[in-house]
């Protein structure tokens, strides 16, 4: 099989360089028998760093449609993704060399009838510990806990256990070698998460200036999920009757969501891009993602990073595309830094060091 040859500036630099790829790998160094195989904008592949391979509305899909769920965030360019919960054990993507690389969270785990039916582990809080350390083995070093969710004693958001059950919680995941992420919405819930050593936050529109500061300075990383987010309003009127408090709750933290990611994006927190495919948002999303970060007032550099080289490197992936990286990238017809609309459209997808779109 002839080695390929990719041409064009490699982000995040800009360099013109000639890619060629030889067993799966980058190399600067031209081998013998080269084929062309595309030109363009070169960047290191996306990463969707909240998406639920597995799941939708109502829980687990079958194994064929988490397989096209999975080509879908593929073809668009998410070469590799962290699986932020699934109610499906998809494990067995880890053999597919043709599907993203993906890191799994395990499935939720929340309180008893206090989150989405058929998705997560519900538990009460002295089972939280013993589900973390479980998840902690089955996933691939992340846990996902739901901080929040309606309570039906004051009808509004209400953390899901007791700062205390939290805390052993994320000390257990720590003591295993696990990360710990959590599904955040509201505002109560996040002293008590980020006190205890959280890893990261997933939306996050109830933090504060004070804890954003907190979170820089202690590394918690946020992922927003804007394009989640603007769907609030939609999920306030469909629970207004039964929950007003709740409602407007949900509107004020959508009024506010660009002054809180902004806040936190200025005071040094690490944002990285997520879409939250699965459930009600589709996949193959990750670039609509992007343009809606950037939209809120950060730079075009900062939120494709935010889905590029600085979110593998936070998951523990080769950021760059150096000598002997993995040949995991995306090629664009024109610059995305210059125009991040360009990301709807990528000329070719490479993983693995083949072209799979």
């Amino acid at each position: 099989m002839s080695a390929l040859r990719f041409s064009g500036p490699v982000l995040p630099e800009g360099e013109v360089r000639d890619l060629y790829l030889v067993d799966g790998r980058v190399t600067f160094e031209r081998p013998p028998g080269v084929e062309s195989a595309g030109e363009g904008w070169i960047v290191p592949g996306l990463v969707d760093a909240h998406c639920h391979i597995g799941l939708e509305d109502h829980g687990a899909v079958t194994v064929e449609e988490a397989e096209a769920q999975a080509i879908e965030d593929r073809d668009a360019g998410a070469l590799l993704i962290r699986d932020c919960g699934s109610a499906l054990d998809t494990s067995w993507i880890h053999e597919r060399d043709d599907l993203p690389r993906l890191i799994r969270c395990g499935r939720h785990i929340a309180r008893t009838k206090r989150y989405i039916r058929n998705y997560a582990h519900e538990v009460e809080p002295d089972e939280l510990t013993s589900y973390v350390e479980q998840e902690a083995g089955r996933g691939d070093g992340w846990v996902k806990l739901v901080g929040d969710w309606i309570s039906r004693e004051t009808g509004d958001l209400e953390p899901s256990f007791p700062e205390d059950a939290f805390t052993a919680a994320i000390q257990t995941a720590h003591a295993l070698g696990a990360n710990v992420t959590a599904h955040c919405f509201g505002e109560t819930v996040l002293p008590g998460l980020i006190a205890a050593g959280i890893d990261c936050i997933e939306h996050g529109t109830g933090l504060s200036p004070d804890l954003v500061e907190t979170m820089a300075q202690r590394g918690v990383a946020l992922v927003p999920t804007v394009m989640q987010i603007d769907k609030f309003p939609q999920y306030a009127e469909a629970g207004r009757a039964r929950f007003p408090v709740y409602a407007d709750h949900m509107t004020d933290l959508h009024a506010r969501q660009r002054d809180t990611i902004m806040a936190a994006h200025d005071a040094g927190v690490q944002l990285y891009a997520g879409s939250d495919g699965g459930g009600v948002s589709r996949h193959g999303n990750i670039a609509s993602e992007v343009v809606a970060m950037a939209g809120l007032g950060m730079s075009a550099e900062y939120a494709l990073g935010a889905a590029s080289w600085r979110a593998r490197e936070w998951l523990g992936r080769p950021a760059g595309l150096t000598e002997g990286a993995p040949a995991d990238f995306v090629v664009y017809p024109a610059d995305p830094l210059a125009d991040l609309s360009v990301l709807h459209t990528p000329s070719r997808v490479v993983l693995r060091g083949r072209v799979v779109a």
